[in-house]
């Protein structure tokens, strides 16, 4: 079967493909309600098998507080590739009661559509068209977690761990307006807790030492730790402290987010942060948080894997592009270990986090047509 096969293939099936979709976005799958999550894992664990088969092996592991993570094993041929889907969106349980999952021509929409409930659809219906052709793919590795948008705090070790043997990271996240992801920024997370010592205002204010002077003078220590041309953007988002205008202020804290593109500008940033000083000697800085993300740099295997997708793009009749950005995924942790990553590959849309999310149908067949090229190019490699 030629790629433009395993398109028509796929296309063939568009009201299966979107019933599926529907069913997956009808259910509720906030990062922090851990009911919602795991009978969604449920309704997973089911649907994969009835349209995949039962997979070789298959291990749930507790996500404690958030949501559990499968893995399930696909066998095939070659070296294996390690996919990866997140089950949890940002939406808060009730949302759906206000949007629902809404199918216009080519346009669909509701709550985590395109962040990324279809991303996970394609990649199922491209290893059916494969499955219905007798082609072959991968040994495969499936991880599905709920929680990504949290940053992945129960699910990175066995990421990390299901990474380590793949010969190419598959990543089913949304694209960034039809391109593929291959840099990623790291982003750190930091909080700053600055301890002054009281006194009155205007009695005393010689005795005090303000914890608010503290974090003025440190938030623009920080954004000057700002360099655009190098990718580094730091930001002090929150602020927050004293207790009244009359007093010397013995409190006050700062949320920052840190984004990076290079491990030597995270270097950079983390020794501004280390030296950081307070003003006046009776007062403290305590630096807590870290590094949410490593940074997902475009190595030379990950290159090599782009133009590999993008070879099978152009037999698709596609102009597949790759950008950089900002935010980061699961993808990160992969590509930190040395692992070529694709990114990106999910649903073709607009609006992740935001009321006008939606995708195209459109998109999505021809992204399913060219996961399911991609995955038996790699099978004959």
């Amino acid at each position: 079967m030629s790629d433009a096969e395993l398109r028509a293939w796929i296309a063939g099936h568009r009201a299966e493909l979107l019933a599926d979709l529907s069913a997956y976005v009808s259910l509720e799958t906030p990062s922090h309600d851990k009911a919602l999550l795991d009978t969604a894992l449920d309704w997973l664990d089911g649907y994969l098998e009835t349209r995949l088969g039962a997979p070789a092996a298959t291990r749930r592991t507790g996500g404690g507080a958030y949501g559990d993570i499968r893995v399930n094993d696909y066998p095939g041929t070659g070296s294996p590739v390690l996919l990866l889907a997140h089950y949890d969106t940002v939406w808060p349980a009730g949302t759906l009661a206000g949007w629902p999952f809404t199918v216009e021509g080519d346009h669909v929409t509701g709550p985590g559509v395109f962040d990324m409930k279809a991303g996970l659809i394609q990649l199922v219906w491209a290893l059916r068209a494969l499955d219905a052709a007798g082609l072959p793919h991968p040994p495969l590795r499936l991880l599905l977690n709920g929680d990504e948008e949290i940053g992945s705090p129960a699910s990175r070790p066995l990421i990390e761990q299901a990474a380590g043997d793949a010969a190419a990271v598959l990543v089913f996240e949304a694209s960034a307006d039809g391109a593929l992801k291959t840099e990623r920024k790291g982003v750190g997370i930091f909080r700053l807790e600055f301890t002054g010592v009281e006194a009155h205002a205007g009695l005393e204010p010689a005795k005090g030492a303000s914890a608010i002077d503290e974090l003025a003078r440190a938030v623009r220590r920080l954004h000057d730790l700002t360099d655009l041309e190098s990718g580094t953007t730091v930001n002090v988002g929150v602020v927050s402290g004293g207790s009244g205008a009359n007093v010397v202020a013995g409190a006050a804290c700062a949320d920052v987010d840190v984004r990076v593109a290079s491990q030597a500008e995270a270097a950079r940033v983390d020794a501004a942060l280390a030296e950081l000083r307070p003003h006046d000697p009776r007062a403290s800085i305590e630096v807590r948080g870290g590094w949410n993300r490593p940074v997902m740099e475009r190595t030379p295997g990950t290159a090599r894997l782009f133009e590999q997708a993008w070879e099978v793009a152009a037999r698709l009749g596609l102009d597949l592009r790759e950008c950089s950005v900002g935010g980061a995924s699961d993808g990160n942790f992969a590509a930190a270990l040395g692992r070529p990553v694709l990114d990106g590959l999910g649903a073709v849309g607009a609006g992740a986090h935001a009321r006008h999310e939606h995708i195209s149908v459109a998109g999505m067949i021809e992204r399913a047509a060219l996961t399911a090229a991609l995955l038996r190019d790699l099978a004959a490699r």
